[in-house]
């Protein structure tokens, strides 16, 4: 395998915060001929190989615009870098047979990392997408001392686990909910220790890679993103229910971000269903939300993930009741962005099992389709409903060293 040094250099900025620019996972795979914009065409090429898994050169530049000279180029390039290879001939028709390209899934690889109220968890992917390893650990509030220490636990058996090459790692994202000092119920005292904490110093002892941060239900939403090989849904609303309630917006492909870098925050919206004043959508649609009913019947929640294996009518009766309740929470806010956005779905991503996601998804599409609306989107339960924000997170190291954006070609196009 070449050199990992031939892998594209990361930035000066060890810690980047995909808030300070418009990060997406480009699927316009158009190249450019503009002077100076080599490092976008090569990142489109890569795209094109990733998403196709298999094409040819002749493929790439009907697909992108960019000449045959430039194909070769390129391709040349990334099979330098050990991204891409050869892979024989293709037989059809008269002439030479094309000269197959694939991809190198062990050419480079991601780490996620999610920092979640509720839980911990590690995802691996490598570059064709695949979730190589992960782990996880139950732990309420983790502290940073906390967070370290699942790390030492866990990182290096998920490595080995997925065959991964250190040297071959790009770098790591980090999702985490943004306001961390918000209180939710039953969070324990010194939880705000992580109000300040710089992740790079934190992490980087153990975390010798560039460090990434979204708040997780971007990271959900590109996640989510990753899968959407044929461009399903290239506008959707990302519902992620974790401890608390956030909410992700693709539009157009592009993650919305908003003025204050704060969309989504659909668990902060008002609830004038749950009959009392101050209400929000995340006091009944959390997690945290529903370990208060399950505490008041005398439930202990030790997992989101095996909700319902537990054969008891009286934890089936509170399930039951908090579905109809979330129900009922959700309408209004997806009627506002159903009709302030318009997007191709509305997909609801979490910690709870598939049955409950997809009782969800069914009980808020009828209830939407009850109200007279100008368009009306698809909602269903994610394809990558657990894992996403830490799949979304892996990705970030990509999005940043590999894939195409526009702000790459922004910066490619300057004098």
């Amino acid at each position: 395998m070449p050199s990992p040094s031939r892998l594209p250099p990361p930035g000066r900025t060890r810690t980047v915060e995909v808030h300070s620019r418009d990060a997406r996972l480009s699927r316009g795979l158009s190249g450019t001929n503009l002077e100076r914009a080599g490092d976008y065409n090569l990142r489109t090429v890569l795209q094109v190989i990733r998403l196709h898994r298999e094409t040819t050169r002749i493929a790439i530049a009907n697909q992108t615009g960019l000449t045959p000279p430039t194909i070769a180029n390129i391709t040349g390039r990334l099979t330098e870098m050990g991204l891409i290879r050869t892979a024989g001939r293709l037989h059809q028709g008269r002439g030479q047979p094309a000269l197959k390209i694939e991809l190198c899934p062990d050419g480079a690889f991601g780490i996620g990392l999610t920092i979640d109220r509720d839980h911990l968890a590690i995802a691996i992917l490598d570059l064709a997408g695949a979730v190589r390893a992960r782990a996880t650990r139950e732990i309420g509030f983790a502290s940073p001392d906390g967070v370290l220490a699942f790390i030492r636990d866990t990182l290096d058996t998920a490595l080995a686990e997925g065959g991964v090459d250190r040297t071959r790692v790009v770098g790591v994202g980090v999702a985490m909910p943004d306001g961390v000092d918000r209180s939710l119920p039953n969070q324990t005292q010194g939880y705000d220790a992580w109000v300040g904490v710089d992740l790079e110093t934190l992490l980087t002892p153990l975390l010798p890679w560039p460090i990434h941060r979204d708040n997780d239900a971007a990271a959900a939403a590109l996640g989510e993103a990753q899968y959407d090989q044929d461009f399903e849904c290239p506008s959707f609303f990302y519902l992620l229910i974790t401890a608390g309630l956030g909410g992700g917006l693709i539009i157009d492909r592009n993650y919305h971000r908003g003025a204050h870098r704060r969309s989504g925050e659909i668990g902060l919206m008002p609830d004038p269903t749950a009959g009392r004043p101050g209400a929000v959508v995340q006091d009944t649609v959390s997690i945290a939300g529903l370990q208060v009913r399950l505490a008041a019947a005398g439930y202990t929640l030790e997992s989101p993930e095996t909700l319902g294996e537990r054969d008891d009518p009286g934890l089936a009766a509170v399930l039951d009741q908090w579905v109809v309740d979330s129900i009922a929470s959700l309408t209004q806010p997806f009627v506002a962005v159903t009709t302030l956005f318009d997007p191709h779905a509305i997909l609801i991503g979490g910690r709870l099992p598939p049955e409950i996601l997809r009782r969800l998804a069914e009980g808020l599409d009828q209830a939407i389709g009850g109200i007279e609306l100008p368009a009306r989107p698809v909602i269903r339960p994610a394809h990558t409903a657990q894992d996403a924000p830490s799949i979304g997170a892996a990705m970030l190291p990509f999005m940043d060293r590999l894939l195409p954006s526009d702000s790459i070609l922004i910066q490619a196009g300057r004098g």
